[in-house]
């Protein structure tokens, strides 16, 4: 029989496996997996988000969009549920970049309950990311432009969990200000 951890640590190694030759594209190169875990650490531990199919589509969330990984694979070796999760939060990579963007500000307020909430958790992620561990060729105002996209996503999901939106507000906030700091050394030098 399988147990919820079993399915857990089998979502951990099919991610590892699967974005292994990926990195973030922060400074230190980190592997992509550490991204995935961490979307799924925020929600049980900041979320007290403890479903199991939000958890296990934390933990694959970026494999269809970001990977050779089929539909398939995750239905066979996930569940429909899981599979369905994972859909509804993957970008079509067939469009352009801002077109993407977009979409993900419109369709916001309509996704699943789990969506939702998985989407909260991995924008808090890559908002820490940006403001502590940024891309290497990100300009200042990329990053700027970054956070006020995001706080658009974010605006559709209200509701989904009040205390990963408490926290993604501290953390853009936090970010904000770094940026601002930032901003002001760099405009202190010239």
């Amino acid at each position: 029989m399988q147990t919820d951890l079993d399915l857990f640590l089998k979502a951990i190694k099919f991610s590892a496996e699967k974005h292994r030759d990926q990195r973030r594209k922060d400074e230190q190169a980190s592997p992509y997996i550490n991204h995935t875990i961490e979307v799924a650490n925020v929600l049980w531990t900041i979320g007290d988000v403890y479903d199991l199919t939000t958890i296990v589509g934390a933990i694959l969330h970026d494999t269809i969009e970001d990977t050779n990984t089929t539909h398939e694979e995750i239905s066979i070796n996930f569940g429909e549920d899981v599979l369905a999760l994972v859909l509804e939060v993957t970008d079509d990579k067939n469009l352009p970049k801002q077109e993407r963007k977009l979409k993900q500000i419109e369709k916001a307020p309509f996704l699943s309950f789990r969506a939702r909430q998985l989407k909260l958790a991995d924008k808090i992620c890559n908002i820490g990311d940006i403001a502590n561990f940024p891309p290497r060729n990100w300009s200042w105002q990329r990053r700027v432009d970054y956070l006020d996209w995001a706080d658009s996503v974010i605006a559709g999901l209200r509701g989904a969990n009040e205390k990963l939106e408490t926290y993604f507000d501290e953390v853009l906030a936090d970010a904000r200000k770094k940026l601002a700091l930032e901003n002001d050394a760099t405009l202190g030098d010239e």
